[in-house]
């Protein structure tokens, strides 16, 4: 099954390499590297020099959720190079901002998923351990990390009824490769049951390391320095929207009627930046955007805000006062709730969020977050919310505390790393 799953990709490889030139369009970052992800690399002084940590964190929710724990590795080990790859520009380039200041921590994509090109990756890089964040589990990753000897730990992991149903379907091909894995530390027990029944070996619950990313003070700085040029008035941001989500929120936003709110919006992908700058224009909304704004003031006729930035997630959700996570408005799985919530904000999400469900309900359960059933609830809840400091303020209040009292994964999570590595 495996030589099938790797002819496959050799047969699809001109059309991946294709998608990679179309994709290319509108965001340039896909025609970069392309030699990476073929399996050729530069050598590096720091990879020469000392012992290789590697953990793959595939995009931008993932390299954000690993940066406690890449802090925690580079503390721990100070004399070893950590590599850090990605699947995506975006991911990469989320990276990048976040360690601009550490030099032992080098970057890369990981190659397609042949034998071939991942052998060279592991032939060239030579890691002494391997760090999968979430759900990035590939066949021919593991296998050839067990012909290396490389072991390979799944961490922050989560598998929904959804995902588990489709790797059951080639049980030779992802049973294999999840009973490869040293360790598994599993963001909740139902997570965990679920990575069991693939058959993979120490499965562990440590709960989810996002619950560890702090919000930086200079991003909190930023958000201030932000709300001053915004004004005085209210502010719902919805971030990490999705395509098709924008339209439904701006035609109940309209429907509401209140000039007197801003609303900022902050997609998930950069590419659609300007997509959703000409969804706003086509409803006669004026617009402002993040990366022409500067340091003007923006003025009382701006209707809507675009965060058209990257890597400023906890600036936005610290200039608003209530934050809606895309992603839930449509069945795509939602987006990760706990920044805004450490933040201190009161928090609604969409009817869809099987991919942080427990989060989600978690949330909910503590007062922090509130469910909508769709763009119009969402608006209404929204002003309710706005229009109600004390209940906004407890609320807010009570989202901080349910981001702070479910920290400590990243020391559960190291404790099970440690002895991997040799």
């Amino acid at each position: 099954m495996r030589l099938i799953y790797s002819l496959a990709w050799w047969f699809a490889l001109p059309l991946v390499l294709l998608r990679l030139y179309v994709r290319g369009r509108k965001e340039p970052g896909y025609r970069q590297h392309i030699a990476e992800r073929l399996g050729f690399y530069r050598t590096d002084a720091n990879v020469r020099s000392s012992p290789v940590l590697w953990v793959h964190a595939v995009s931008v929710g993932e390299t954000r959720a690993a940066q406690p724990l890449i802090d925690a590795l580079l503390a721990a080990y100070p004399t070893h190079t950590l590599l850090l790859t990605h699947m995506t520009p975006t991911g990469r380039a989320t990276g990048k901002a976040l360690f601009a200041a550490q030099a032992r921590v080098v970057q890369s994509y990981l190659p397609y998923d042949t034998g071939w090109m991942v052998r060279r990756f592991l032939r060239h890089f030579k890691p002494k351990l391997c760090v999968l964040m979430e759900t990035e589990v590939w066949p021919n990753v593991m296998a050839q990390c067990a012909q290396q000897g490389v072991p390979v730990a799944l961490v922050n992991a989560r598998l929904s009824g959804r995902s588990l149903a489709k790797a059951l379907r080639f049980p030779t091909l992802f049973v294999e490769a999840a009973k490869a894995m040293s360790c598994v530390a599993a963001q909740t027990e139902s997570d965990a049951a679920r990575i069991r029944q693939l058959g993979a070996p120490a499965v562990h619950v440590t709960g989810s390391i996002k619950f560890d990313v702090t919000p930086p003070p200079d991003m909190l700085q930023r958000g201030a320095m932000l709300r001053q040029q915004l004004g005085s008035r209210p502010i719902l941001v919805c971030a990490n929207t999705r395509d098709g989500e924008e339209a439904l929120i701006l035609d109940a936003w309209l429907q509401q009627n209140r000039p007197d709110v801003l609303l900022m919006l902050v997609p998930r992908h950069p590419q659609r930046f300007n997509e959703v700058a000409h969804m706003v224009s086509a409803r006669s909304l004026h617009l402002a955007r993040r990366s022409t704004s500067g340091d003007v003031e923006i003025g009382a006729d701006v209707r809507v805000f675009l965060g058209d930035t990257m890597g400023e997630m906890f600036a936005y959700y610290a200039a608003c006062d209530v934050a809606f996570v895309g992603g839930s408005l449509l069945p795509l799985g939602g987006h990760n709730l706990i920044e805004a919530s450490a933040v201190g904000k009161p928090v609604l999400i969409g009817p869809h969020t099987f991919n942080f469900a427990d989060a989600a309900d978690n949330a909910i359960a503590a007062g922090g977050a509130l469910r909508v059933a769709d763009a119009a609830d969402l608006c209404v809840q929204a002003m309710r919310l706005l229009d109600d400091a004390a209940t906004r303020i407890a609320m807010g209040e009570r989202a901080r505390h349910f981001a702070q009292q479910h920290g400590g994964a990243t020391v559960r999570t190291m404790a099970l790393l440690t002895p991997l590595i040799k």
